[in-house]
């Protein structure tokens, strides 16, 4: 992407993320602009040495490819509203990263029907260890989704779904997961100390575990379930464990609160509609 402009609509950490994820891989940082709509957030705005920080959006909408939205949900209806009647390049597509916001209303926003995609990244694109769910709209070319992928390979991996309303899905699994393996990470430090380890302990077994765990499983070449079963010796300590969880409920607690982040993602698009 040595010849694409890049413009970031919103300076916030998946932002600033994706930028240095790209900086890294090989954009050049004069075709990286930003433009920031908070007056005050703009005033703080610390960007890579290079990078472009624009004064208004109509200098950064005319200057750039692709432009990134990475503004709040709550907020897109007046950013895009501003950007009525400003010129864009003849190739220039949107891409959003904000939850629960379908194409065809954004475009309302925009008051016209430029090719715009959808995605939804996790805060671990922030160490570069992401994972990024994209949907593109009719008008997308496919040299536009080359380059839409490009910007999310840049900090992790990414996935394609068909279907729109299949990001609100992405979006309670992996948007969202983060703070679900954070919750046991969290809990599993309790327990470690209840269990008499002292907290620098108890933090080392816990993350370790989580990261040599998630290792396994993405280099092994059998599925989770698999692996769940080789470490669980019959009446031993860990069938101990699972057994308590299945006692629990515990899967059934996970799938209820997916379901329940993926239908906020919905209730997020009809409340913008309102």
């Amino acid at each position: 992407m040595t010849k694409t402009n890049i413009g970031f609509v919103g300076a916030g950490n998946m932002a600033q993320a994706i930028m240095g994820g790209l900086i890294k891989t090989g954009t050049p940082v004069d075709r990286l602009f930003i433009y920031e709509p908070n007056e005050a957030l703009a005033r703080q705005l610390v960007v890579n040495p290079g990078v472009q920080a624009m004064s208004n959006s109509a200098d950064l909408l005319e200057h750039c490819d692709v432009i990134v939205l990475a503004v709040k949900p709550q907020i897109m209806p007046a950013v895009l509203a501003a950007f009525k009647g400003v010129m864009l390049k003849p190739d220039a597509f949107f891409v959003s990263i904000a939850a629960g916001l379908p194409i065809a209303l954004m475009q309302k926003w925009l008051g016209a029907a430029h090719p715009m995609g959808r995605v939804m990244p996790n805060t671990p694109a922030l160490v570069g260890a992401g994972v990024s769910g994209l949907f593109a709209g009719d008008e997308v070319s496919e040299d536009q989704r080359q380059l839409a992928e490009s910007l999310l390979r840049a900090v992790g991996s990414v996935i394609w779904v068909d279907e729109e309303a299949l990001i609100d899905s992405v979006t309670a699994v992996s948007g969202s997961g983060p703070a679900y393996f954070f919750y046991f990470i969290e809990a599993l430090e309790k327990a470690a100390l209840e269990n008499g380890l002292n907290a620098e302990q108890a933090k080392i077994l816990s993350l370790e575990t989580a990261f040599g765990a998630a290792k396994l499983a993405l280099e092994s070449d059998v599925g989770a379930a698999t692996l769940r079963e080789r470490v669980t010796s019959p009446g031993g300590t860990t069938e101990a464990a699972l057994k308590t969880f299945a006692a629990l409920n515990i899967s059934d607690g996970i799938a209820e609160a997916v379901n329940a982040a993926a239908e906020r993602a919905r209730e997020l698009a009809r409340l913008a509609d309102a």
